[in-house]
This record gives C-alpha cells, sequence and structure tokens, in this order.
C-alpha cells in the first residue's frame, strides 16, 4: 500500500525538538512534504544550526517511522538552520512584479506546445498585457527560434542595486531560455540537480519588471523540471496541450494526475486541442480530422477540466515558427481567430479560478487593466 502525506504529517506531529512542548508542526518547522511512490522528501528548519542537533532530529524522525512504514520506503531528512522564529509552512518564493504565472504543457513531445506558448503570449501582447515566457524547456529549447531570436544573447544589468538577467523582448514579449546561452547545435546533457540549478537561475536572477503574465513551457512529460517550477513558485495554474490522437490523450492524462496529485495540486486552466482537423487552403471549407475527432474535448470533459479550444493544422503555423514570427501576428486568418478565443477563454478560467480559491494560494488578480480580452 502507497504511503500518504497525512500518513507522515501524523508522524512529524508527535515529534517534538526545541523544549517547548511544540511539534515539528505546531512549531511551523516543516518547510515541505513531497511523496512520490516509494520516496519521501522532507524538509525541515531546525534553530539549532550544529551538526549534533541536525542529527538529533534526524534520528528522532528515523526512529520514529521505523515498523510505521514499509521499510522498502525511502525517507530523505533536510535540515536546514532558521534564524526566524515563525516560518510559513510549504513557503514558495514568489517573483515580484508578476502577476500570474501559467505553466504550459503536455504529456507527449511533438503535439505543439511550444509553438502554442509562443502564440498565446504574443496574443496576450497584443491585448495590450505585459507578457514574458520563462522556456524551462532545458532539453529541447525552441521559443527563441519561434521569436527570431536565434543568437541572442541576455544582456547583465543592475537591476534595484543587484546584478541581473535581463530577458531579450520581441514582437512585446519578454524571453528567458537556456538556448539563449548554448550553442545551435550544442546538446544540454546534464542531470537533474544542474538543470534545475540553471532554471532558478533563469527564475530569480532575471529582471522580468512588471508582467500581467509569465507564461511558463515546460518539457513534455513528468519530471525534474515539472517538480521544480511548482516548488520554487506558485503557479497560478496549468495548461494541458494535446492532439487528438489517443496516445497523445494517453499522456495528456498523466499530465492532468500529475498537477492534481495532493502535494502536487495546481489548478488546472484548460485544455488546449492543437492540430485539431486539417484545412487544405485550396479548400477553407473543408475540414480533414487527421488525428482524430474532439479528443482532447472528450478528456476535458471526462476530467472536469475547462475545455480552451482547438487550434487547426495549417501550414501557416509551421512556417511562422520556422521564421520566428508567431502565427497570431497574422491578420484575419482562421489561426488567428482561433487564437483569440482561446486565449479570451484563458484569461476567463484564470480569473474565475482566482476568485474561488483563497488568496494566500496565489497571487490574486483583481483587475487586468489594458486586457481585452476582459469584458
Amino acid at each position: 500500500m502507497p504511503i500518504a502525506k497525512k500518513d507522515i504529517e501524523e508522524v512529524l506531529h508527535g515529534i517534538t525538538i526545541n523544549g517547548d512542548g511544540k511539534s515539528l508542526y505546531d512549531g511551523n518547522l516543516i518547510s515541505n512534504i513531497m511523496v512520490f511512490g516509494d520516496q519521501v522528501d522532507i524538509d525541515i528548519l531546525v534553530k539549532n544550526p550544529t551538526l549534533q542537533a541536525k542529527k538529533k532530529v534526524k534520528d528522532s524522525i528515523n526512529k520514529l517511522f521505523t515498523g510505521k512504514f514499509n521499510p522498502e520506503i525511502k525517507i530523505n531528512i533536510n535540515t536546514k538552520h532558521s534564524n526566524n522564529n515563525t516560518i510559513t509552512p510549504n513557503a514558495v518564493a514568489s517573483i515580484k512584479g508578476i502577476d500570474s504565472i501559467i505553466a504550459i504543457s503536455s504529456g507527449k513531445g511533438g503535439v505543439g506546445k511550444s509553438t502554442v506558448t509562443a502564440n498565446l503570449a504574443v496574443t496576450l501582447a497584443e491585448m495590450g498585457c505585459k507578457v514574458g515566457i520563462l522556456d524551462a524547456d532545458i532539453y529541447g529549447p525552441s521559443i527563441p527560434t519561434m521569436f527570431d531570436l536565434e543568437g541572442e544573447r541576455p544582456l547583465s544589468v543592475n537591476y534595484n542595486g543587484e546584478s541581473k538577467i535581463k530577458p531579450v523582448e520581441n514582437y512585446g514579449v519578454k524571453v528567458l531560455s537556456i538556448g539563449f546561452f548554448t550553442k545551435p547545435d550544442q546538446a544540454v546533457i546534464w542531470r537533474g540537480p544542474m538543470a534545475t540549478k540553471a532554471l532558478k537561475q533563469m527564475i530569480f536572477d532575471s529582471a522580468w519588471g512588471e508582467l500581467d503574465f509569465l507564461l511558463v513551457d515546460l518539457p513534455p512529460g513528468t519530471g525534474d523540471i515539472h517538480l521544480s517550477i511548482v516548488q520554487s513558485i506558485p503557479l497560478n495554474g496549468a495548461v494541458v496541450v494535446s492532439t487528438p490522437q489517443n496516445i497523445a490523450l494517453a499522456d495528456a492524462r498523466k499530465g492532468i494526475s500529475m498537477f492534481r496529485k495532493e502535494n502536487i495540486n495546481v489548478p488546472l486552466l484548460g485544455i488546449i486541442e492543437n492540430m485539431s482537423f486539417f484545412v487544405p487552403q485550396e479548400l477553407p471549407d473543408n475540414k480533414y480530422y487527421i488525428f482524430g475527432r474532439q479528443g482532447a474535448k472528450n478528456l476535458s470533459e471526462d476530467k472536469n477540466v475547462p475545455f480552451l479550444g482547438e487550434l487547426p493544422l495549417v501550414q501557416s503555423i509551421r512556417e511562422a515558427s520556422d521564421v520566428g514570427r508567431p502565427a497570431a501576428l497574422q491578420e484575419n486568418t482562421l489561426v488567428k481567430n482561433h487564437l483569440t478565443k482561446i486565449t479570451q477563454k484563458l484569461v476567463e478560467e484564470l480569473i474565475k479560478r482566482n476568485t474561488t480559491l483563497p488568496a494566500t494560494k496565489v497571487v490574486k488578480i483583481t483587475n487586468m487593466v489594458g486586457c481585452s480580452a476582459i469584458k
């Protein structure tokens, strides 16, 4: 039987270390608990920085855990020194000046997640919003190409008295990507911790300035980068991109499940179906459902996730991405109309989500000045 987070919490409620009679939980000393299968990570804040004190905490926890849980379960206990008398449990860092952070994900690669991210960002910018993209697809960054920024290098600037990375900007969107720091043909062969460190630098050591939206283009699947994001920054929500094909939908289900896990709990703002149908340029009234029909829409109904809309499979989207000019910049096209409707629906779902959840869990949006998507 898999271990549950509440089982860990019950044990920790019985451990006291400061001599004041308060448990680790009552003293607000548990900063994080993550349960993934047969592995448990516990982060504890201790007021006594000595190695002896830290060892005492670990020994006390291990002693209580012995016999209560399956010995095959691996428990990692991380202790950190804190000078504060009061600590907020499960605290996460926020990025000053950024109102809303949205993760764009996909269960499977090749479904057009990065293309959707780029076009959502440009559409939001055209609506008058201040937008940024964090390209968190460390091993396959493609955002620089889609924004015609290949070969660009971010500058170092003095921001509020500190040296920060200045995002590169095009089409009214600020962009940071690992692709700016590597050669075009250079493979990024990093283990999880190194990739995570680089990602956190782009998040917290950058001068993003004031933003209405920061879109985080996640790698496909579920892994280290996804966990690093949800542990580092307070996401307002996540969007899942999929094609209508059953193989893609199977992995999209796993992505939905990841965000809904008790120890992650990121609200799902919706599903976008990409490559929904093919429209020949010479026969604009004809639709061919190459990858199946309404697969993502059916998934959204099955999982009770809002359906944000569908994007057609047309040659102009591919061409626009290849030349670094997102299709959202086109005027009076089928693609432009679909993108506008999807973006409006996304913002509506974000506002709805922020008004129904406690303000302490997210950066609450009270108004979207300048965004014509809000009507």
